[in-house]
């Protein structure tokens, strides 16, 4: 049995080491761990097969300024200023953003990529020409308003998870060392052009759903369907009986891009 001195000796020793041990877990840097929880959605890291293809589709520049929202350990926009663009991640997780911040220090990108400690969905988007994001449907469901808004032919890449009702522009797959995650979907956020337009000698009446567009054009009490309508961007092509128009959207003005000039002026929206 241990006489009372010994005792208290062994304790003493032994709540040093525990705070040694505490100690060096502080001082040990923020790990994350793929499927941990976070304020909205489960962290799950995007392959970099599959980073470099979104970029890749959404066609990064360094005329680009890149978001990602739900950053996470800033890969995507680490990759985004490796290319030459200016990058910003949103990320709720102050812990992320501190790595990230590391990681881009690291690599040498600092000047380019920069972490905010912030809610996604508070986020300010205005400037942003790609959106660079690995959400789930429900999460994209709150902010497409949001995508909507926009200029239009920003571009909008999303991993494996699409848009609900809205088709995307094009879909392609990285190699086959993406893992479980190998699908990419790039949205074009399209113009607005719903609603009554002045055409040439008639009114030109547009529906939109995204970058679908279906509508008539009436002219001396005859109305013919418009046809063949197609939306990117800001880039819109329709028929009316028979001939082409290709134009530019510019607020609520449209002007020909080539071709015969037109104009058509809106007069009232959707």
């Amino acid at each position: 049995m241990m006489k009372p001195l010994a005792l208290r000796i062994a304790a003493a020793v032994l709540i040093s080491l525990l705070a040694i041990g505490v100690a060096h877990a502080a001082d040990k840097p923020f790990e994350p761990v793929s499927g941990q929880a976070g304020k909205d959605v489960v962290w799950v890291p995007t392959p970099a097969s599959l980073v470099e293809k979104m970029l890749d589709l959404a066609k990064v520049t360094p005329r680009d300024f890149v978001m990602d929202l739900g950053s996470g350990d800033g890969r995507n926009i680490i990759a985004a200023a490796r290319r030459g663009a200016r990058a910003l991640g949103v990320e709720f997780n102050p812990d992320m953003v501190e790595l990230s911040r590391r990681e881009a220090e690291k690599a040498g990108l600092a000047d380019k990529a920069s972490f905010v400690q912030g809610d996604m969905f508070e986020a300010d988007l205005s400037q942003a020409t790609v959106l660079a994001l690995f959400l789930l449907p429900e999460n994209l469901d709150r902010l497409v308003p949001k995508f909507l808004d926009l200029k239009p032919g920003s571009r909008i890449v999303l991993n494996t998870f699409g848009i609900r009702d809205w088709e995307p522009d094009e879909v392609e797959r990285a190699g086959e060392e993406c893992g479980a995650w190998c699908e990419v979907l790039l949205y074009i956020v399209p113009a607005k052009v719903a609603g009554e337009w002045q055409f040439l000698d008639g009114r030109l009446s547009l529906a939109q759903n995204y970058q679908t567009v279906t509508g008539t054009f009436e002219s001396a009490g005859s109305s013919v369907p418009v046809t063949h309508a197609v939306l990117r961007g800001d880039s819109i092509r329709f028929s009316v009986n028979g001939a082409d128009y290709v134009g530019v959207v510019e607020g609520d003005a449209m002007r020909a891009a080539t071709g015969a000039s037109w104009r058509a002026q809106r007069i009232s929206a959707q």
